[in-house]
């Protein structure tokens, strides 16, 4: 059993970590790729073997599949009867597909090489379901149980948007999250080296997310011909304008304190002004947290005609934008001013921002947790660029965290593996991550 901490001289009687590396491995192997359509294996048999792993430590499930085979998986477990305010903790079950000619190992195999974990869904998010079973299988073994009643939740349908699976246990089986005031996911708690000084972000906040379809309307005709009223160009000179769009700085409560920690180990006062370099003082995590402190639209698809001298009365386009906390109108006024006359919009997704206090127990129980194991780092908040399942469960009025730990190495380009090629993550990232949230589970 490896040792917790020079600070913590009482390990616990139980391993949390003993198990994660199999846990993960066997959970890659079952593909769940999500493609965001009525296509694809889904999540049941993953579920199931959740359910087992859990049964077998005496932790009941239930199952919701508000679609075929888009399985959810929900139990209650922990609580000493003085509290009553239960925490969720969930992952999803899905993982985005891959193409097995690009990786140097199959992205099902689960393989273990050069001290890693090697599969899609190692570092979203199957690693962080790995973790939290660990921790819970060996507490429930050795009879450790939180005195803090946990919902603990496996979804479904993350990747396009939890729309068949986080949406439908929050409308229509709520009663599964009674007594949830606060909930833990994805993504946060990995390390980022800052002028060689380990940082740990854990998530406060994320941007809002829309998804949407682009619609220019114009003039039938024959290619050969003079046509003030083409939709292809209409729509796509709409698109350019937003994708040079160069979006201004605006920094939410969350990036201020972030930034501020940077800005003390750089010697400067953080500042919007300053902000973007300050961005650039985490390496290769700066591809995403670049992304965090402006507003951001990019085109993704365009679509039109049908023949190369028919000149076609629609064309569309869809196009990701995310929006900060408390920047949703200026975003969206931006966008219509940028798309002008002519181009409709609707949605695909539309879901908001959320932004949680970055204070209480909860979050001093993360600050502990993490350096309990790591005593010379550094924890801040941050925003999230991209969106989780958290959007959904936050409708249930709980306040949200990104707390997956994981122990980086320097040289690792962490934020590439998110729904990268070669996806993987460090044996010794995710024991880390075990002990850590197995600290948190029992603190908090």
């Amino acid at each position: 059993m490896a040792p917790r901490s020079d600070l913590d001289a009482t390990a616990p009687a139980y391993d949390p970590a003993a198990e994660v590396v199999d846990l993960c491995r066997d959970l890659i192997r079952f593909d769940t790729s999500n493609y965001g359509d009525a296509d694809g294996p889904g999540e049941r048999k993953a579920a199931e073997h959740v359910a087992t792993l859990l049964d077998e430590v005496g932790i009941s499930t239930e199952v919701v599949e508000g679609y075929d085979g888009r399985t959810n998986l929900v139990a209650r477990w922990g609580g000493d009867g003085t509290r009553d305010d239960a925490l969720l903790v969930h992952g999803h079950l899905d993982v985005v597909p891959a193409a097995a000619e690009d990786w140097q190992v199959h992205p099902f195999s689960g393989e273990v090489q050069d001290g890693y974990v090697w599969g899609r869904g190692a570092v979203d998010m199957k690693d962080f379901d790995a973790m939290l079973l660990s921790s819970v299988r060996a507490r429930a073994r050795a009879g450790a149980v939180p005195s803090r009643p946990m919902v603990l939740c496996f979804t479904a349908d993350e990747e396009a948007g939890g729309h068949k699976g986080a949406q439908v246990l929050v409308e229509q089986h709520r009663d599964l999250f009674e007594g949830c005031t606060e909930a833990v996911g994805e993504v946060g708690g990995f390390s980022t080296t800052v002028r060689g000084r380990r940082v740990y972000l854990i998530e406060a906040a994320e941007k809002g997310m829309a998804w949407m379809r682009l619609t220019a309307r114009g003039r039938a005709g024959h290619g050969s011909m003079i046509n003030d009223e083409n939709a292809v160009t209409r729509l796509a000179a709409a698109v350019a304008r937003v994708g040079a769009y160069e979006w201004p700085v605006r920094l939410t409560p969350t990036m201020e304190v972030c930034l501020a920690a940077v800005g003390e180990l750089a010697g400067v006062q953080a500042t919007p002004e300053n902000a973007p370099a300050l961005i650039e003082e985490f390496g290769s995590a700066a591809r995403m947290l670049g992304a965090v402190i402006r507003n951001v639209a990019n085109p993704t698809q365009l679509d039109a005609g049908y023949k190369v001298n028919v000149i076609p009365t629609e064309a569309t386009a869809h196009m990701d934008g995310r929006f900060l906390p408390g920047y949703e109108d200026e975003f969206f006024a931006t966008l219509a001013e940028l798309l002008g006359e002519g181009v409709e919009l609707d949605f695909v997704s539309h879901q908001q921002p959320w932004e949680s206090p970055y204070e209480g127990d909860t979050v001093r129980a993360m600050h502990r947790s993490l350096l309990a194991e790591d005593p010379d780092a550094l924890v801040a908040p941050y925003l999230m660029s991209a969106g989780t399942d958290a959007k959904h469960f936050r409708q249930l009025g709980v306040q949200s965290y990104g707390f997956a730990p994981l122990r980086l190495p320097a040289d690792l380009d962490f934020t590439a593996l998110f729904h990268g090629v070669d996806e993987r993550v460090p044996v010794d990232a995710l024991q880390f991550g075990a002990r850590v949230l197995d600290r948190f589970l029992g603190d908090v």
